[in-house]
């Protein structure tokens, strides 16, 4: 028991000496863009795309990419912070107004959750995703091209089943951090 203790102290000290260091944090972000009263902030570390959103409620935040007919093929990250800890879900849109878990449709989850709160009346969710995760639902994120970007938000509630009050599609280049 020990050992395993000896090895979880180590491993604890490692983490918080790379955090104080700066090397394990939310990303510095590169690019933001603030449409109505939603923030989506980003940038492309290395094979992953670090992203924060903030929004107006005390529900639901989301983001997807590459949908074809409003949410239908979009690989679509969304959560919320309920009693302090962040619930993010990696979903597919199956239709122009559906859609669920990568994983009911033999996908992966593929969100690493960096942090989250819920201040006032503002939700803001931090994560990072790969840009080629190997998963077919969910699309290759070519940072030097275009890329079309749904956001949206949900009502005061912590449930993905509840429809958005505020949703808007928009292309952007992730590299250069320019709205088209």
């Amino acid at each position: 028991m020990s050992v395993i203790k000896s090895a979880c102290a180590l491993v604890c000290t490692a983490s918080l000496s790379l955090l104080l260091s700066g090397n394990l944090q939310a990303a510095e972000y590169k690019h933001s863009l603030t449409i109505d009263k939603m923030t989506f902030d980003w940038s492309v570390v290395g094979e992953n795309l670090a992203i924060k959103l903030s929004a107006p409620t005390t529900g639901w935040v989301a983001i997807g990419f590459h949908p074809t007919d409003m949410m239908k093929d979009a690989n679509i990250i969304i959560g919320f912070v309920k009693d302090g800890k962040v619930e993010i879900s990696d979903d597919f849109g199956t239709q122009p107004t559906q859609h669920g878990p990568d994983t009911k449709r033999d996908g992966q989850e593929n969100v690493t959750v960096v942090g989250g709160s819920e201040t006032g009346n503002t939700t803001t969710l931090e994560f990072t995703i790969p840009l080629n995760s190997g998963d077919p639902n969910d699309g290759v994120i070519q940072p030097k091209a275009d890329t079309v970007i749904m956001l949206a938000y949900g009502p005061d509630r912590d449930s993905t089943k509840l429809k958005h009050q505020f949703a808007k599609t928009l292309t952007v280049n992730l590299d250069s951090g320019v709205k088209k």
